[in-house]
């Protein structure tokens, strides 16, 4: 396919005027560069912003993010989810120090061989903080190069991939490519949007396959629908007179690594007298006092719907703690990183 400079030059113009002023827009450190595109993944620009911001005030540099401990940096990500994202930055900030003695690597190679990078953040890094020829295709590129040349190619198949990213290699300009990149995914972002898009005033609109067919809500295509699974989480807040039992979750299952109250699983919606009969419970010899405080609250993740219940259980006296709690006083438990769900039924309670 030839290139097709009016295209490019269109998204060239509407960025210049358009383009959103951003801390980690026109700089060409690679670090910071990093750190707002691993946030951004999975995250609206409006609720990654102050988590930028405060990410690089307690870890300016690759090595203060190497030398910090794992909890301080997923406390500082809670929230945002998909938390091996921090815990990959931090691992790939070690690998940096070890390997590139504490100098971001310069090529794309390089840059994708680290820990939870991908093709997407790699041409990412390389194109803005390197100025190197290497097309950025992340969900807006998609969209927009789905619309307008009316590939009906699955954006979730090996075919389509492979396509969508030779067409973006193509329309990437020779000295611009930074730029245009950027300008490519705002205009994904602000004009070409999932829903609603501003098709009226949009500078492409006269040459667009799918405005002019009417068909603009199709596109892109997908091939898999995304299956979900539902799960119903009970936690029992134990309070003694040491604290709260917390423990931190294991791997092999979502929110590695950050903290909890204990956690009953089940297979269904739990009543109140199945909770007290399960077998964590029946454990603990003493009897407590008992306080509902929120049932069936619903969590949605990619895929998982999770449906869950929140209770105190209180006792005048201290417990053994089982294996692998540890008690924490009440003033104490805003140090530790939680997943967005336990934060959410413990609000107000």
């Amino acid at each position: 396919m030839a290139i097709d400079n009016d295209f490019t030059q269109q998204i060239l113009s509407w960025y210049e005027v358009h383009q959103r002023q951003l801390p980690w827009r026109n700089i060409s450190d690679p670090y910071r560069i990093w750190v707002s595109e691993i946030i951004l993944q999975q995250t609206r620009i409006t609720q990654g912003y102050e988590y930028y911001l405060r990410f690089i005030k307690a870890f300016p540099t690759v090595a203060n993010l190497a030398h910090a401990d794992e909890d301080e940096v997923l406390k500082l990500w809670q929230g945002l989810g998909y938390y091996s994202r921090a815990r990959n930055m931090r691992t790939a900030a070690q690998t940096i120090l070890d390997e590139y003695k504490g100098q971001f690597p310069t090529t794309y190679k390089e840059v994708l061989s680290l820990k939870g990078i991908g093709a997407y953040t790699a041409a990412a890094i390389c194109s803005f903080a390197y100025n190197l020829p290497y097309a950025v295709v992340d969900g807006n590129v998609y969209r927009v190069l789905s619309r307008y040349y009316g590939i009906d190619l699955p954006i979730d198949s090996t075919q389509g991939k492979k396509h969508f990213a030779q067409l973006a290699q193509e329309l990437l300009p020779t000295h611009q490519g930074a730029d245009y990149n950027q300008g490519l995914m705002d205009f994904g972002a602000l004009q070409c949007t999932p829903q609603s898009p501003a098709c009226e005033t949009c500078p492409l609109s006269y040459s667009c396959y799918a405005y002019s067919k009417g068909q603009v809500e199709l596109f892109p295509y997908k091939s898999k629908k995304v299956k979900t699974i539902e799960r119903h989480f009970v936690y029992v807040d134990i309070i003694t007179p040491n604290g709260h039992w917390l423990r931190r979750r294991g791997k092999n299952d979502i929110w590695q690594g950050l903290y909890e109250f204990p956690l009953l699983e089940f297979d269904h919606q739990p009543s109140f007298e199945e909770v007290v009969v399960h077998p964590f419970i029946e454990n603990i010899q003493a009897k407590g006092c008992w306080r509902e405080m929120k049932v069936n609250v619903k969590h949605v993740l990619t895929h998982q719907i999770i449906f869950a219940d929140y209770y105190q259980l209180s006792f005048n006296e201290v417990q053994p703690l089982p294996k692998g709690f540890k008690s924490v006083a009440e003033g104490e438990l805003s140090k530790y990183a939680m997943p967005q769900l336990l934060l959410k039924l413990t609000e107000s309670s």
